[in-house]
């Protein structure tokens, strides 16, 4: 039974509100500071802490609840006689409800101009030190940590009088939760600073990472039926990625069609024109743009429909009901769009088992930081007892950024052509060679030891597909360490050959693109994708 509430927040949406409700059940306010003020001044009876203590706030405030007074009320456990034999001795009343949010760390140093100083005043110590003691003693105290809480326990309070065990356990989790990853923040931005102090100079990489992920499902099985998984997403997730998905209908998403769902989201949103990206094992096996998600659609099955055959296909935009229609002639896993028209949903509808995913893009921004565009800020891999972390790959290549260094200039179209290979080739396992051609993919050669064979494979990709590479535009995700790799494609018809330089045989690809009559252009930039 909830007699008594401690109420301190920072945010303090929703907390009036709640007061309110809780004194007319006649439960008891305890307050702090700004929140003490805001339920006095509308009129709520409301008693300081420092008054419940009988000791006043002190030291700038960082000294107020850190009191056995509070602590004392917090954590002793009502079903233990000699624990309120204890709080009794000491004049202590037990307090049944803790609603507490903690000074704003994590926005304080996110802006740009905060200081050291800044930082560390927003570190709270008294609000997380009561939330862990009601926390911890959980069967007897009601946490609340999140306005967005304050309403289910209200609603359990006017139902039943009482919060149930169950959901005083869950907001408990809750609590510890959040106090993890305030604390992995703050370690996250302390363990950046140097020995100078300069937080405008803070580290890339923390001394300590502390990243915080949240279970959204656990999977029927891993990679392979023996092994089990669960998917996470991160405690903020980028707006318009793979895991703000919502799915509409289908069967349950298993472990690879996660892994290859995020693959094909992430390069068909690279594009601002209307394109589709049907993958394979991770790798795209048909990527094209057109006038129309339908069009882009029947392009990209064009380069492998024995591949896309159960593959995962991607549009950037609303999917009608006409492309929907030709869609559901092939077999799918996993198709995404930023909506669906209600023809298009009424296609699937016979398809049960096609995983459909709706990811709202509306809030992503085409300028400003990666996450801001929906992208990671980092890549992290695991390796045995340890991660490798980097900057994602989320270098978009421009038109002025290229550097003609063969004899033939090119023209217009295949410029365009270069770049709508290049920026397939960053999403396609290394060693990657595309050839493309009318904002469509020809022939795609993926994840080989040797450049060379990755060409072959490419060119017979094409070949079995009954494409024509005359005329085409290759891209090379990393340089020609030989000429071979670059012969093989120009015997098979490429025109121009976008690729990143670098190699100490150059001269010699170069030469041998002279000597061809080929376009051959460096980007300066590679795509390895491992």
């Amino acid at each position: 039974m909830v007699k008594t509430a401690l109420l301190s927040v920072s945010d303090k949406t929703g907390v009036l509100e709640l007061a309110q409700a809780l004194h007319a059940r006649g439960v008891k306010l305890l307050s702090t500071g700004g929140t003490a003020k805001l339920l006095a001044d509308n009129g709520l009876p409301v008693i300081e802490v420092a008054n419940h203590t009988g000791f006043p706030e002190m030291l700038d405030g960082r000294v107020k609840t850190l009191h056995p007074t509070i602590h004392g009320g917090l954590l002793a456990r009502r079903d233990l006689p000699e624990h309120m034999a204890a709080i009794a001795e000491h004049g202590i009343e037990t307090i049944d409800m803790l609603v507490v949010n903690l000074y704003p760390f994590e926005a304080t140093v996110a802006k740009a101009d905060c200081t050291l100083e800044d930082a560390i005043e927003n570190i709270d110590i008294g609000g997380p030190a009561m939330v862990r003691s009601a926390a911890k003693n959980w069967r007897d105290v009601v946490v609340l940590t999140d306005a967005n809480q304050y309403a289910g326990v209200l609603a359990e309070l006017n139902d039943n009088g009482d919060v149930s065990t169950a959901t005083k356990f869950k907001l408990s989790v809750a609590a510890f939760n959040r106090i993890s990853a305030y604390d992995g923040a703050i370690s996250n931005y302390l363990s950046s600073i140097g020995d100078d102090f300069d937080v405008t100079q803070r580290a890339e990489y923390a001394g300590q990472a502390n990243s915080q992920f949240i279970k959204v499902q656990d999977l029927r099985y891993g990679e392979n039926s023996h092994q089990t998984a669960a998917l996470y997403r991160d405690l903020y997730p980028a707006p318009g990625s793979l895991v703000t998905a919502v799915q509409l209908q289908g069967k349950e998403l298993s472990y690879n069609n996660i892994a290859d769902a995020d693959a094909a989201w992430e390069c068909v949103k690279s594009f601002d024109v209307p394109a589709c990206v049907i993958i394979k094992h991770a790798n795209p096996c048909g990527v094209a743009i057109g006038a129309t998600l339908g069009e882009a659609y029947d392009k990209a099955f064009k380069t492998d429909s024995t591949s896309a055959f159960g593959g995962i296909i991607a549009f950037n935009g609303v999917l009608d009901g006409a492309a929907a229609a030709v869609v559901a002639k092939q077999f799918v896993e996993v198709l995404i769009a930023t909506d669906y028209t209600a023809e298009a949903l009424e296609v699937f509808k016979a398809k049960t088992n096609v995983r459909v995913l709706k990811i709202d893009m509306s809030q992503v921004k085409k300028s400003g930081s990666a996450w801001e565009q929906g992208r990671n800020a980092q890549d992290i891999k695991r390796i045995g007892s340890g991660l490798l972390i980097q900057t994602a790959d989320n270098h978009e290549m421009d038109l002025a950024d290229l550097k003609v260094v063969s004899e033939k200039q090119p023209t217009a179209e295949q410029l365009k052509d270069m770049l709508f290979a290049w920026k397939v080739a960053k999403y396609v396992k290394s060693n990657a060679i595309v050839f493309c051609a009318g904002g469509m993919t020809l022939g795609v050669g993926a994840g080989q030891m040797s450049r060379l064979d990755s060409a072959k494979i490419a060119a017979i990709k094409a070949e079995n597909a009954g494409l024509s590479l005359q005329g085409s535009a290759v891209a090379s995700d990393a340089f020609f360490p030989f000429r071979d790799g670059f012969d093989v494609v120009v015997d098979h018809g490429a025109a121009c050959v976008i690729q990143p330089g670098g190699s100490m045989r150059d001269d010699e690809v170069i030469a041998a693109a002279n000597e061809r009559g080929v376009v051959m252009v460096l980007t300066g930039v590679r795509h390895f994708r491992h």
